[in-house]
């Protein structure tokens, strides 16, 4: 019986469960496990992002496109690695329609930690590491003026 979710592919690497083609439909219990994130933020995010419009079937079982498991796959990067807020990724969406801008490539890990951090992200990390000190000195400053008055 084919009630329009393609059919399955064995998989060498999944002895266990098959794995199903790259246009196969695949259930939110998949899709979770294969983007570690749990079902109930799948599902609240269903609500935040109006764009993620999985098929329902009977008993309200959910049905994700492999268009809809890229855009929650960019949209866990966005709000997990990145850094986004949920409003910050909506408000992508919005500007840039259903098309999320591609994801930063990601650095090599090196000796050090902050080398492992994309590269928007660390440009980000040095300007927030710049306004803390820049405040640390005002402060300093200002302590400074207070016991010398």
């Amino acid at each position: 019986m084919n009630d329009g979710v393609p059919s399955m592919v064995d998989d060498a690497e999944a002895p266990g469960r098959p794995r199903k083609a790259p246009t196969a439909f695949r259930t939110i219990s998949e899709v979770a496990e294969d983007l570690q994130i749990p079902q109930h933020v799948l599902r609240f995010w269903e609500t935040k992002f109006p764009q993620l419009k999985p098929l329902k079937r009977g008993g309200g079982r959910r049905y994700y496109r492999p268009e809809d498991i890229a855009l929650l796959r960019r949209i866990g990067d966005l709000l997990y690695t990145q850094g986004y807020t949920i409003k910050g990724v909506q408000r992508l969406l919005r500007d840039n329609g259903a098309e999320l801008p591609e994801a930063e490539p990601a650095v090599e890990a090196a000796e050090e930690p902050e080398a492992a951090l994309p590269e928007a992200g660390h440009s980000a990390l040095k300007r927030a590491i710049a306004e803390l000190e820049a405040l640390a000195a005002e402060l300093r400053a200002l302590a400074a003026v207070q016991h010398g008055a």
